[in-house]
């Protein structure tokens, strides 16, 4: 395997192949489903804008307002928020440091992706251990039942119980997003010292 070259027989630097959906080719099945359930949280945020316009005519034109609105626009926009991460780790989207990564040559730079991959998924996977304590004392209950935990309002859904565990899938879906980008990564570099050596 031999590196791509430009007309004056330079090599250069081959970039990410992307998905019809602008997801890198090495987030794989994970990054393509990401993408695709990413339109039902943006639209959770129409949802939840129109709530609280309704709110504002129901309170302020009619007197009478919900005891629900507000809640349940907060939970769509926090679910929206928290998938957000997850849609900018499956889209290699993120905010990053590029000053010294710029610097770098092209296989240092393969090398380090790998480094970069692989780092973000232990942090990701500690996250989601930390997540799931949460889960364990807002869905059960000292005695051992389930008891979702609620908000304490006049309305007094199970959001805050709904939130964290939503928060936990997303942090065990993140932290399989990014051992896939390092696998991929890391095959990516082998192959490419193989064609070095060719």
């Amino acid at each position: 395997m031999t590196h791509p070259q430009d007309q004056t027989g330079h090599h250069v630097q081959e970039l990410p192949v992307e998905t019809p959906l602008g997801v890198p080719q090495e987030a794989g099945v994970v990054g393509r489903l990401v993408e695709r359930l990413g339109f039902l949280f943006a639209a959770g945020i129409v949802i939840a804008a129109l709530m609280l316009l309704m709110e504002v005519f129901l309170r302020y034109v009619l007197n009478r307002p919900t005891i629900w609105a507000h809640e349940a626009s907060t939970f769509l926009c926090a679910l929206a928020f928290l998938f957000g991460g997850l849609y900018c780790a499956s889209r290699d989207s993120h905010i990053r440091v590029v000053l010294l990564y710029d610097l770098m040559p092209a296989p240092a730079r393969r090398w380090l992706d790998v480094f970069i991959s692989t780092a973000s998924m232990v942090a990701s996977g500690f996250f989601a251990w930390a997540a799931w304590l949460m889960v364990a004392k807002s869905v059960w209950a000292p005695s051992g039942e389930i008891r979702l935990e609620r908000s304490g309002s006049a309305w007094n859904p199970a959001i805050p119980a709904w939130t964290k565990i939503f928060l936990f899938v997303v942090m065990i879906v993140m932290t399989v997003q990014f051992a896939l980008f390092a696998w991929n990564q890391l095959r990516r570099s082998g192959s490419h010292r193989t064609g070095d050596k060719s």
